[in-house]
This record gives C-alpha cells, sequence and structure tokens, in this order.
C-alpha cells in the first residue's frame, strides 16, 4: 500500500515529495502538519494511530475522487484534508412550487427524512402545490467600536458624513451595484446601554444572486477605516473624543430582512386521505394543535424546528451552501419575541386548511462552492438554475413539506412506524445482513413494530436454520 502512495505521488506532481522515502518524521510529535503533503499526513496518521495499512486504503483507495483534478479542488476546500466523507445524494421529484415542477436535490444520511418529503409533495401536488414569495432579501454587517464622548454628538457627526462614508465605499460596491445591488444603507446604532461607549455602524447590503460574505466584509473593513480617520480628523471633537476604537467588521448570518414565505392550503375537506387513518376535521384539528403546543413549549419547539431543517439543510447542503449559518440565523428567528418557538404556523378559517412558514434563509447561487463542487453545479443544474430569490422559495417550501410529513406522521400513526421501516436497513447492514436476510426481514417486519433487537432476534433465529 505505501508503494501505491508512491506511485499515486509520482503521477501527480503536486502530491509528490521527497518526504516519502524519509519516515524520520513519524519517532516524535509533528510539527508543521498543515505543509505535510497529503500522502504525507496519511502515513503520519497512519504510523501514529492505526495498526497496520486499512486506513490507507480506506482513505486512498476507497473515497478519493478518481478524477484527480476534482479531488485537488476539493481538498482545497478545508485545511488537513486526507479524504471525502461520503453523505448520500437523494431527490424529490415532482416536487410543485408555484404551480411549477422541480425535482429537488436533498443530501442527508436520514432516508426517512426523503420519504417524507417525497410523501408531503405528492399529497399537496394534487391540492394546489406549494406557494411562496420572498418578501425581503437584505443582509446585515456591523463595525463594532467604542467611544467615550456625547452620543448625540456623535450621531450628528454621522448624518454629516453618511454620505461620505458611503461614497468611499462606491468603488468596491460598484459592481455589485450594476447587478442590482451593493450597500443599501448605513445607520449608527447606540449601544452604549448595554456597555458604556459601545457603538456599531449597521449596514444592510443587497447581495443579489451571492451569499456575499466576502463583499460584505471588505465593504466593512473599509467603512471601519474611513469612520476612525473622519472622526480623529473632524474639528468637532475635543482630543479626548477623536480616538474611535475598532473591535470588529463583521457581516451578521443574523437576517431577517431576508425572509422567505410558503404555504399550502385546500378546504378542510380535501385533506381526506385513506392512510390518515381519521376524517380531514380531526387531522386538520390535531395538526393545527400540534402546531400550537411547539408555540409554547421550548422542549417541542426545538424538535418541532429540527424537523424544518431536516428539509432546509439537506437542499442548503446540495446547492453548495452554508447550512450552519442558515440554521443559526433560523433558530435566533424562532426566539425573536424573547421565548424559542416553533417557526410553522397552521389554521383553518371558514373551512380553508392553511399551513405556512416565514423563514429568513441566506443562500446564494453563485460564488463560493456553488461554482466549485461539482455536486453542487449539478444540484443548481438540477434546480434549472434558480436565481437566489428562487432558490430561498425552493429551500423554504422543503422545510415546510418536511415538517408536514413529520406532523402527519406524529398526529396519526405516531413517528416511529415510518421511521423505523426506514431504518430497517440500517440495522441490517449494522448487523450484517447477507442479501437473502434483508429480503426476508423486510417480508417479515412489512406492518410490524420494528427495533434493533426484534431485528437482531429475527436474525438470530434464522441463521439457526441456515
Amino acid at each position: 500500500m505505501r508503494s501505491e502512495m508512491k506511485e499515486y505521488a509520482q503521477k501527480n506532481e503536486s502530491l509528490s515529495s521527497p518526504f516519502l522515502q524519509n519516515n524520520s518524521l513519524y519517532s516524535s510529535a509533528v510539527e508543521g502538519f498543515s505543509k505535510l503533503l497529503k500522502t504525507e499526513k496519511i502515513e503520519y496518521l497512519v504510523e501514529k494511530f492505526f495498526a497496520g495499512e486499512q486506513a490507507i486504503e480506506d482513505l486512498l483507495r476507497g473515497f478519493w475522487h478518481q478524477d484527480h483534478k476534482v479531488q485537488k479542488v476539493i481538498d482545497e476546500f478545508s485545511e488537513n484534508t486526507l479524504s471525502n466523507f461520503y453523505f448520500p445524494f437523494g431527490v424529490v421529484p415532482n416536487f410543485i412550487l408555484n404551480n411549477k415542477n422541480y425535482c429537488v436535490p436533498m443530501v442527508i444520511e436520514e432516508s426517512s427524512v426523503v420519504a417524507a418529503c417525497s410523501r408531503s409533495a405528492k399529497f399537496w401536488s394534487t391540492r394546489g402545490g406549494f406557494k411562496a414569495q420572498v418578501i425581503e432579501s437584505l443582509k446585515v454587517g456591523q463595525v463594532h467600536f467604542y467611544w467615550h464622548g456625547e452620543a448625540k454628538k456623535l450621531q450628528d457627526f454621522f448624518k454629516q458624513n453618511k454620505n461620505s462614508l458611503m461614497q468611499h465605499v462606491a468603488p468596491l460596491t460598484e459592481n455589485m451595484q450594476k447587478r442590482g445591488g451593493g450597500l443599501v444603507d448605513l445607520e449608527l446604532r447606540d449601544k452604549s446601554d448595554l456597555d458604556p461607549g459601545y457603538f456599531q455602524l449597521f449596514g444592510r447590503f443587497e447581495t443579489c444572486d451571492a451569499m456575499g460574505a466576502n463583499f460584505i466584509n471588505t465593504v466593512l473593513e473599509s467603512l471601519a477605516d474611513e469612520w476612525k480617520d473622519l472622526v480623529a480628523a473632524s474639528e468637532v471633537f475635543a482630543q479626548e473624543e477623536k480616538e474611535v476604537c475598532i473591535i470588529m467588521s463583521i457581516l451578521s448570518n443574523y437576517t431577517p430582512e431576508c425572509l422567505v414565505r410558503v404555504w399550502v392550503e385546500c378546504p378542510v375537506a380535501d385533506l381526506n386521505d385513506p392512510t390518515l387513518g381519521m376524517d380531514a376535521e380531526l387531522f386538520a384539528q390535531k395538526l393545527i394543535r400540534a402546531v400550537k403546543i411547539a408555540k409554547m413549549d421550548t422542549y417541542r419547539a426545538t424538535t418541532h424546528n429540527k424537523g424544518i431543517f431536516n428539509g432546509i439543510d439537506a437542499v442548503v447542503l446540495a446547492t453548495g451552501n452554508d447550512f450552519r449559518a442558515v440554521e443559526a440565523c433560523g433558530h435566533t428567528y424562532a426566539a425573536r419575541e424573547g421565548s424559542y418557538a416553533g417557526l410553522s404556523d397552521a389554521s383553518v378559517q371558514d373551512g380553508i386548511f392553511k399551513f405556512w412558514l416565514e423563514i429568513p434563509i441566506a443562500v446564494g447561487t453563485v460564488g463560493g462552492l456553488t461554482s466549485l463542487h461539482p455536486m453542487a453545479k449539478f444540484s443548481l443544474d438540477l434546480l434549472r438554475r434558480p436565481c437566489a430569490n428562487e432558490l430561498m422559495q425552493i429551500i423554504a417550501s422543503v422545510g415546510l413539506a418536511q415538517n408536514f410529513g413529520a406532523l402527519r406522521s406524529l398526529v396519526t400513526t405516531g413517528i416511529q412506524k415510518g421511521h423505523m421501516k426506514m431504518h430497517l436497513m440500517n440495522i441490517l447492514n449494522h448487523l450484517g445482513a447477507n442479501e437473502v436476510e434483508r429480503e426476508k426481514a423486510k417480508v417479515y417486519f412489512a406492518g410490524k413494530t420494528i427495533s434493533f433487537k426484534s431485528v437482531r432476534d429475527y436474525l438470530a433465529k434464522i441463521r439457526m436454520y441456515q
């Protein structure tokens, strides 16, 4: 296997190194690990942490991309990369949104999520489908600084110099402005009630089809430098007031003005479905109460919203966007009124059932991984190259579909029946079932309660007679 590593390195100049001929490093703690070539990192880890060379086999042969150029691109997404960590890439076909038929990509390791989303998509496809609209698409950035003096004096100075600050960053925002975006507004916020001398320059940005993090941060840092210089050079302030202490300039992942609304609705009678096990009126009533419980109880709200993000995260990941930023924003938004609550709502008015979700989602369809990761590009092609606003609507709709699927199960058959049915294959794989055993187990457990113990006992039983 080591000879394979050397051969691989020789075929790829970017990976080749004379270090492969020298094992002296492995006798002590490693320094400069990030500067080692990937093959060197792998060999070091095998020497230090693994018995035998199976780890080399797994990393080198099992999960590297066959195209070395593609693998090099993926390696450069992060630091100290050794291999790739695979997640399943699935799709939900026939997802009707705003009267348009989508095949939606989802990257997630939980099979029941894709199954539930597909079931919800099918259910609503004959009841008008999902509807969505972007309410706003502004993002936020802040310059956090300290200044000691009379707050009104600083506010007056800011008002007089706001246009000058906006003009100062005009060369940085020019290209974005040509696409319809840029720095939309800037204000000075007095936060000295929280900490003496604490202020912010609070900017709102439109970044069009880009997520825009680098753009926003570049503009903020330039604003910070100019603001500091303007205050220092002004004759308005006494000498002791001329010092602005910049703490940091950074975008915020809380973007309550980057908001999308998605909903489904139909007459209550149209909710009738033989698989519900109850009439439409009772189903609607129970679902509305389940949503209400998530508004009142933090324990339930957390799991309720996690279900929404099961769908949201899967599409965000598939399209090369930042699921961590989207989740952080969504959870903050869920607590915007002072306590953490469920994000979705439901009602029946004049015989019409309505289920909806308003959520901030900041994503992009250009730049970053969206244009570099081959599967992210594939996902966006699959979605017919949506703009950022359209992608916001798709993502939010999948979140609502996932939430509906979870609530439907919870208030009817219970969550475990469908979840464990989908989980059966994972249990069988864990227990080392062969193909014949897997097929027998699928037949045996159809309609039965599934647990790890019941599957293990069943396999033990049938193996006794093999």
